[in-house]
């Protein structure tokens, strides 16, 4: 039931796209239709004008020579052809320019392109010009006011957690040389809190970071098993405290990429490896990469655990911003947030993610390092 319900809602947002899609292409078909008749029927009235007075002169010269009514006729009608030509000639080229205008009083609202508009505009057009650029004037002094809004929000962010920096120094200070003063129930509950607070402000730090433009990676050649002697350290305590059987097979594996993103991707896989462990029995976690086969030489790190795993109905959503699983008694405190951190900021540098998992039987996770040719 609860695979059948999130399908229904996936394919609900599926066809709530479809129409919206098929809205906005049945609107721009809408209003490239009326344009094409407004610039259609922008001449018409000029035709119709010549043509009642083409059948007034014939009628006149019928009636005053009917001898001279051939010749006459012809004469007439090439005039007025000329004078058709001239005029719609002229009016396209008046509608051109019109457009033009428009077109650039709509990618810059200020006043002296919506003159210009004015100026080529009719009497019945002045009124939506002056009030198409009020709206967008408005419109773009908002999105500024929300981006200096955002800016600050982002900057208040960044000092808030550098800041909060300095209390967990201390604690790790405090774990690191008074430990044996402490009783050992009261020393693994510190080991906890300064794990999930070193977490929570990491995740904090390189969301702010995903939303910046600029993004300070530093791409150098990186030991694989350097990095994940680096994550592990950061939750030995827990790792210790759970009972985990580690297993490293990394031998001189050496990838192309920023050192902070990749620990920070290995932190976010060991994380959710405790988090999500089984209740009873031996507890593995197995970090290995083999040597490059594939065409492509690709360097896959593979990390897998024997944990509660995740259920089929979930895998294709586990990426995505505040997903947490089925109601899951082991999920609850999730936020949603790990994973999706750790795939933008894995999109960043290039690396694949690949997730296999069985429920109940464990969760692998595999990295996929581009692999990138150096010269000689």
């Amino acid at each position: 039931m609860e695979a059948q319900s999130k399908q229904g809602l996936h394919n609900k947002y599926q066809n709530n796209d479809k129409n919206t899609h098929n809205a906005d292409f049945t609107e721009n078909t809408h209003k490239k239709q009326r344009i094409f008749f407004w610039k259609r029927s922008d001449s018409l009235p000029w035709l119709l004008a010549l043509a009642c007075m083409d059948l007034i002169s014939l009628t006149m010269l019928w009636l005053a020579d009917v001898e001279a009514f051939g010749v006459l006729s012809l004469a007439n009608g090439l005039c007025s052809l000329l004078l058709f030509t001239v005029i719609l000639i002229y009016s396209q080229k008046k509608g051109r320019q019109k457009e033009a205008a428009f077109l650039h009083f709509l990618e810059s609202p200020d006043p002296l392109r919506e003159g210009e508009a004015l100026r080529l505009a009719g009497r019945p057009e002045a009124g939506m010009v002056q009030k198409t650029g009020r709206l967008l004037r408005e419109a773009a002094a908002k999105n500024q006011q929300l981006s200096m809004d955002l800016d600050e929000y982002e900057e208040y962010v960044e000092a808030w957690a550098h800041e909060v920096k300095t209390p967990i120094s201390l604690l790790t200070f405090l774990m690191d040389n008074h430990r044996q003063e402490l009783p050992p129930s009261v020393a693994r509950k510190l080991d906890y809190v300064q794990c999930q607070m070193q977490e929570s402000v990491s995740q904090m730090l390189y969301y702010a970071r995903l939303k910046s433009v600029h993004k300070d990676y530093l791409l150098e050649p990186l030991c694989l098993e350097e990095c994940c002697q680096n994550a592990l350290g950061d939750y030995k305590p827990l790792l210790e405290e759970n009972r985990f059987c580690l297993s490293l097979d990394l031998p001189g594996v050496t990838v192309l990429s920023d050192q902070r993103g990749v620990e920070f991707l290995l932190r976010q896989m060991i994380s959710n490896s405790i988090k999500y462990c089984r209740d009873s029995g031996i507890r593995k976690l197995r970090l290995w990469a083999p040597p490059p086969s594939a065409p492509d030489g690709q360097i896959l790190l593979h990390i897998a655990d024997n944990g509660i795993g995740v259920q089929p109905c979930d895998l294709p959503f586990l990426f995505e911003k505040g997903f947490t699983g089925g109601p899951d008694s082991n999920r609850k405190k999730a936020t949603g947030m790990g994973l999706y951190l750790a795939k933008a900021v894995a999109d960043d540098l290039n690396i694949a993610l690949d997730v296999q998992s069985a429920w109940g039987e464990g969760f692998e996770i595999t990295l996929r390092f581009p692999q990138i040719e150096t010269a000689t």
